[in-house]
């Protein structure tokens, strides 16, 4: 305790780190202002209904911040920065060059990278802004509009999420912490008081033995993400002693630290986008009457009974978000580029050859620590669906990836303002 209250009179003396920190709460602050200022014409109650029964908008509305809950000016929030950032990173794998832009080029290559997703960002918040607005125009929640109202909300929204997009990069550049990780976090912590206000309206005194059993595996669940998040699975690496002229260079030991949880949340964001896209397009069909009768009442036989089952939906999901898991972790972590810059810098693992040999030593390693972070990126995933299964309680789907975000984003914030203060200390 003391160690804390040490850490937090450093934080607050220091000019430059408390600056920092109010940077990122004004900007948090002009962000909310933002996500409270609707777009014309929007059906408030129809807006909630919709979004209650919808889980694939009620992810979105995670990663838009909280933004399309009011469907806002900036209702896309980030979301188009982090689908432009997924592609480029799926790119990577197809297109060599932009694997040696990403990997090898270093600082100038990573900027340049950054710049493409910037590029990318700009086309996808239109199609984004113009399917939503359409969709929602078609399920009652906005009124209609003309082809004039449409074209300027379209604008208007790609300019709201470019606009978020420059405020996570500010805060990433003059805060503390990843910016647009830190808005994500802001939108999930701003949507508890109306849960929890919500959850004390509708208090049942039956229900008692179900809200401590929630409670109880919400503390496991958060116990579970920290020590998940902070495993590492150590590889002795050993520097080859050099000689320059009357000196001895070298010869230290050090480790390669694999994560446990190498790919962070994006497997969830990956599987639960690619499972309920289905959804989206069998509600877009049902809604818009295309075809006859029969074609209709197959979308509503396929909806009742493969989209809306939660233990098919909950066994697919888990599925994905486990290979997924694989997947990004092959995508951004390359054992033999690692291999490549360890031979370089005259370092070695012992017991092992230099080169190929070492590729496939960690390699190995690698995909049996990617097992234990599959396999828990999977049950966080599925656990809502399971809960709501048993107690019958309906929960939002993404609670688990939710919680995952919180709890990642304060230990992020936690590192970086504890090295800050460890820094100015000294």
């Amino acid at each position: 305790m003391e160690v804390i209250l040490h850490k937090l009179t450093i934080l607050f003396r220091d000019h430059a780190l408390r600056k920092r920190i109010l940077f990122v709460l004004g900007a948090l602050a002009v962000f909310r202002v933002l996500a409270a200022i609707p777009v014309p014409g929007v059906d408030q109650t129809s807006l909630t209904e919709f979004l209650g029964s919808n889980q694939f908008f009620g992810l979105l509305n995670v990663f838009s911040g909280g933004g399309l809950s009011n469907l806002s000016i900036v209702m896309l929030g980030v979301g188009p920065y982090i689908t432009a950032s997924i592609t480029m990173q799926l790119l990577t794998i197809v297109f060599p060059q932009i694997k040696a832009m990403y990997q090898e080029d270093g600082e100038a290559g990573r900027m340049k990278f950054m710049q493409y997703s910037r590029m990318l960002t700009v086309p996808l918040a239109l199609i984004q802004g113009f399917s939503f607005l359409i969709l929602l125009q078609r399920q009652g929640v906005i009124g209609d509009l003309s082809a004039v109202d449409i074209v300027t909300n379209v604008l208007v929204i790609t300019a709201g999420s470019m606009l978020v997009m420059w405020i996570g990069e500010l805060m990433t550049e003059f805060g503390v912490g990843n910016g647009v990780s830190i808005i994500i976090f802001a939108g999930i912590v701003a949507a508890l008081p109306g849960a929890i206000s919500q959850l004390i309206f509708t208090y049942d005194p039956s229900q008692i033995p179900t809200y401590v059993a929630f409670l109880v595996v919400a503390f496991i669940i958060i116990l579970g993400v920290v020590l998940i998040n902070e495993a590492e699975r150590p590889i002795p690496i050993t520097y080859a002693k050099r000689v320059r002229g009357q000196r001895v260079y070298g010869g230290t030991s050090t480790y390669l630290p694999l994560r446990v949880n190498q790919a962070g949340v994006m497997p969830i964001i990956f599987a639960l986008s690619l499972l309920l896209f289905p959804q989206l397009i069998v509600s877009f069909l049902a809604s818009s009457g295309i075809g006859g009768p029969g074609f209709q009442a197959f979308l509503v036989n396929f909806s009742e009974n493969i989209l809306s089952n939660l233990w098919v939906y909950g066994g697919s999901y888990f599925i994905l978000v486990f290979l997924f898991t694989y997947f990004y972790t092959a995508v951004t972590f390359d054992p033999e580029q690692i291999s490549k810059n360890l031979q370089r810098s005259g370092a070695f693992v012992p017991g092992v050859r230099p080169g190929d040999s070492t590729s496939q030593y960690i390699g190995k390693i690698l995909t049996r620590v990617t097992l234990v972070g599959a396999v828990f990126l999977g049950f966080i995933a599925v656990l809502p669906i399971v809960m709501q299964g048993i107690t019958g309680i309906s929960t939002l789907a993404i609670g688990g990836t939710g919680l995952l975000i919180v709890v990642s984003v304060i230990i992020d914030l936690v590192k970086r303002v504890d090295a800050q203060t460890t820094s100015r200390e000294y």
